[in-house]
């Protein structure tokens, strides 16, 4: 609310799917149909003297220009010999009595101005007042508690009402400060809920300033949820898609370290020789962990590679990868 007074309209009940403009709190207009009434009148007064006080400038004008015209004659008449000095002193008063005139008139028309401008501005407030006695929605969306009840005084600032609106619907995590040079802003995106729901859409923002406690960054996704399937406050995983990498999905069982500490994997060259290779771990899934680092066609010591070290000769047994 932007105004007070007491709610004189029925309630909707949580759960109304509400359209954009609607009213959700209507509130009593009291006396404000009568402050606006007579805002109007004053306008309209002072928009009424505003031919009048027009006209007294107008003939202020007219007797300041008169005035001058009988002090120049006077004054060529007296530098002639033909009119006395003091024939030109009171010609020359008239005009500064004029002067004096015209500017009462125009102080005058300035003040109506100023009236009139200050009825506006009252008629306007006025207006304004009564335009807030209607509380609408500045969006679609549901209803997410009941409006206020009939009798209920508002204050500016009480809430009228709660709207969510959920389709689209903005997704929200943080990425590590590592890994935020990887995501962009339009980059695809999916998440997935714990009921095991997927859904995709693209990322809308990257904050670019980090979080002062964990030292991550916001990241927001906006998905579609035209039949608001997903509700407002779940949890869910972020996978954002980046510059793709050539990699392959190895049991992780296989993955082992060399006597420098470097994880790798032991493969086998085409003499059946040994050979350590250091990878780059990209990710890990329930079926295994993708890596970087191996040339495209590799094979790799998935049983017994603790017990071989480079350069040995092996007689290896071949198994398919889903074995």
């Amino acid at each position: 609310s932007e105004t007070s007074g007491q709610v004189v309209n029925e309630p909707l009940r949580k759960g109304h799917m509400g359209a954009a403009g609607e009213t959700l709190c209507e509130l009593d207009p009291g006396t404000r149909e009568a402050n606006l009434a007579d805002t109007i009148a004053r306008l309209k007064e002072a928009e009424a003297r505003v031919p009048e006080t027009q006209a007294r400038q107008d003939e202020a004008k007219a007797r300041l220009e008169e005035a001058k015209i009988n002090y120049n004659a006077a004054d060529k008449l007296a530098q002639g010999g033909f009119a006395s000095e003091t024939r030109v002193a009171s010609t020359q008063a008239a005009v500064r009595s004029a002067e004096a005139t015209v500017e009462s008139a125009k102080a005058g028309f300035d003040a109506t101005s100023s009236r009139i401008q200050s009825a506006e501005a009252a008629v306007a407030a006025a207006q304004k007042e009564i335009e807030r006695l209607s509380i609408k929605a500045t969006f679609g969306g549901l209803l997410e508690s009941d409006t206020a009840e009939i009798g209920s005084l508002l204050q500016p600032g009480s809430a009228c009402a709660t709207v969510i609106q959920l389709d689209p619907i903005k997704i929200v995590g943080f990425v590590p400060e590592t890994e935020r040079d990887r995501v962009t802003v339009g980059a695809r995106a999916g998440a997935r809920l714990l009921d095991g729901t997927e859904v995709t859409g693209n990322v809308t923002f990257l904050s670019r300033s980090a979080d002062k406690l964990t030292r991550t960054f916001r990241v927001e996704l906006e998905i579609p949820n035209p039949d608001m399937a997903i509700a407002d406050g779940q949890t869910a995983d972020i996978l954002i898609a980046s510059d793709g990498k050539l990699a392959h999905l190895i049991p992780q069982s296989s993955l082992t370290l060399n006597d420098a500490g470097a994880l790798g994997v032991r493969t086998i060259l085409a003499d059946n020789a040994t050979k350590f290779v250091e990878i780059t771990l990209l990710r890990d899934t329930p079926n295994g962990v993708w890596v970087f680092g191996l040339d495209p066609d590799v094979n790799i010591i998935v049983v017994g590679q603790e017990y071989v070290v480079d350069g040995i000769i092996v007689e290896p047994t071949y198994q398919e990868l889903g074995q």
